[in-house]
């Protein structure tokens, strides 16, 4: 079974398989050392994320950079020759990007040791979950260089810590550790820096071994707050009923009944 998406083991964001169950995807970030997003590493996110929704084979998603840094952000040196509506071309590619990551049917969770900062902290944002290590720094200093989040830090982060903390952090653009990042919601889980992507692994293969049923949960809470309460409500009716008629929720329900309230083992179909 191959990958979805573009794959090439050299490049510097990359889909790829998980070796012991293909039904978890590998997101790397790999542009040593500090994993900065040049311009060509936005169009390979582009690329990458517009696979996802079609994929028939990758049900859960960790996205890493690596042992050392998940993301610095933007090669500023890149954006210093680019007119203003080149620069909004190249950062609407961006935001597309984790649009699609974030709106994906697939449980995402980001494995983050150090560095993740403006744009790397808005590619932490489009994940479903994140898990730290204890050396990690997430923040958006975009305000300290006279500009501001672009690729949807402004909107995602009031949704994860809240409105007052997102502006203490986006209008001060002061950097946040991992207890810190913890303890605001930023951050579902810190661990030590060796133990982060093994552990968002296990995380990630338990959905990807999931019913079906995850992919209509996570659009049924993702609408939540963009939708009046009546308006949830039927989103909410229409895709139990589609849980209901997949062959894993008659598999999930025929088990319990004739063997009781264990475990089943789900398709995703």
């Amino acid at each position: 079974m191959t990958a979805t998406g573009p794959h090439d083991d050299t490049a510097p964001v990359r889909l790829e398989p998980y070796a012991a169950d293909e039904r978890l995807a590998i997101l790397r970030v790999d542009r040593p050392p500090l994993n900065a997003f040049d311009q060509p590493i936005w169009d390979l996110f582009a690329a990458v994320t517009a696979a996802l929704p079609a994929s028939p084979q990758y049900r859960a998603v960790v996205i890493t950079g690596g042992p050392a840094h998940f993301a610095a952000g933007a090669d500023v040196k890149g954006l210093l020759g680019l007119t203003p509506e080149q620069f909004d071309a190249r950062n609407r590619v961006l935001q597309q990007a984790f649009h699609a990551l974030a709106t994906a049917p697939q449980v995402t969770i980001a494995a983050v040791n150090g560095y993740a900062l403006g744009g790397g902290c808005e590619l932490a944002l489009a994940a479903d979950f994140r898990f730290a290590g204890r050396s990690a720094v997430f923040g958006l200093p975009e305000i300290t260089l006279g500009i501001m989040p672009g690729s949807s830090g402004t909107q995602r982060l009031p949704r994860v810590v809240g409105t007052a903390r997102a502006k203490d952090l986006i209008l001060t653009g002061r950097l946040v550790r991992a207890d810190e990042a913890l303890a605001i919601g930023l951050a579902d889980r810190v661990l030590e820096d060796g133990e982060v992507l093994d552990a968002a692994i296990a995380e990630g293969l338990t959905f990807a071994r999931g019913p079906a049923a995850l992919r209509y949960a996570k659009q049924a809470v993702d609408a939540a707050l963009g939708l009046a309460v009546e308006d949830g409500l039927a989103l909410e009716a229409g895709l139990i009923a589609r849980c209901f008629a997949t062959r894993d929720g008659q598999r999930g329900l025929r088990s319990f009944v004739e063997d009781g309230p264990r475990k089943a083992t789900f398709q995703g179909r």
